[in-house]
């Protein structure tokens, strides 16, 4: 399961003859932070707004256009705390002659400064025992940093899922319906929750039933408690729940191994 992370573009148009004025906040659906640009004399500031329960980190660079000038120099990068706002750059348009500028920034949740521990996970799903469709290193959808260490537990549409680690929760997605096996298409429409572990790292839960979360952002789960509805929503060939945990390196999520309570690591890999 392929996870989006924030891309949210900002368009500024440089004619000299216009006000100053504060373009419009942007976001995009999943998105972890949003960009403000505030006009300021000679130019803008550029600001990160953290939109989640938890830290992200962000990466502010051109999309398209000129190259402006800028204090620090783009492409920026910032860590911002949760619910908190960071100063990425100041700036000054490049001149009218060189057209349009289209900034984009770049979020992804967590913090780089994660430092996960060795925890066995209770299984996530209220079932009598786990059947792995796809574990760690699975051929199917199991190749990436992101979902390496992943596994696919099968399980009937709206079996309860449960926190497999008391955490925050950090993001929600219900709204999706369809599943199917076209990756472009499929990967990212996919019902999820990610839930933020005081140790930094996070899981994900996917491939959730259709408005299958019973949580919502900020709110502290416990080991064991109800959060959710399995389904088949997303890049799915049946009904099963994606869980996999992953930590914030340098911007990019990526997946680490862990220890699941009733899974025997053999079971773990080499699936598929």
């Amino acid at each position: 399961m392929r996870q989006l992370l924030l891309a949210t573009c900002l368009l500024l148009c440089v004619a000299p003859a216009a006000p100053a004025r504060d373009p419009p906040p942007t976001t995009t659906r999943d998105a972890v932070a949003r960009l403000r640009i505030v006009a300021v004399d000679g130019g803008f500031e550029a600001w990160a707004d953290n939109l989640l329960p938890g830290p992200v980190e962000v990466r502010l660079d051109v999309a398209s256009g000129a190259r402006p000038q800028a204090e620090p120099a783009l492409p920026a990068r910032a860590s911002v705390p949760a619910g908190s706002s960071v100063l990425l750059t100041r700036l000054r348009p490049p001149p009218a002659r060189e057209g349009r500028m289209q900034l984009r920034l770049n979020g992804v949740p967590g913090s780089s400064n994660a430092k996960p521990r060795d925890i066995t996970y209770l299984l996530p799903l209220r079932l009598d025992a786990a059947r792995i469709d796809q574990g760690f290193d699975g051929r199917f959808s199991h190749d990436s940093d992101e979902n390496r260490y992943a596994l696919d537990i099968a399980a009937p549409v709206g079996t309860p899922v449960l926190a497999a680690r008391s955490g925050i929760v950090l993001q929600v997605e219900t709204g999706f319906r369809e599943h199917g096996t076209d990756a472009a298409r499929d990967a990212a429409r996919a019902n999820y929750i990610r839930i933020l572990h005081d140790d930094g790292s996070m899981a994900l839960y996917g491939h959730l039933a259709p408005a299958g979360a019973q949580v919502v952002p900020g709110q502290r789960v416990e080991a064991g408690e109800r959060i959710g509805s399995s389904g088949n929503t997303g890049y799915s060939t049946a009904p099963h729940l994606h869980f996999v945990v992953q930590v914030n390196r340098g911007g990019r999520l990526v997946s680490i191994a862990f220890r699941m309570q009733g899974v025997p690591l053999a079971h773990a890999s080499g699936m598929r």
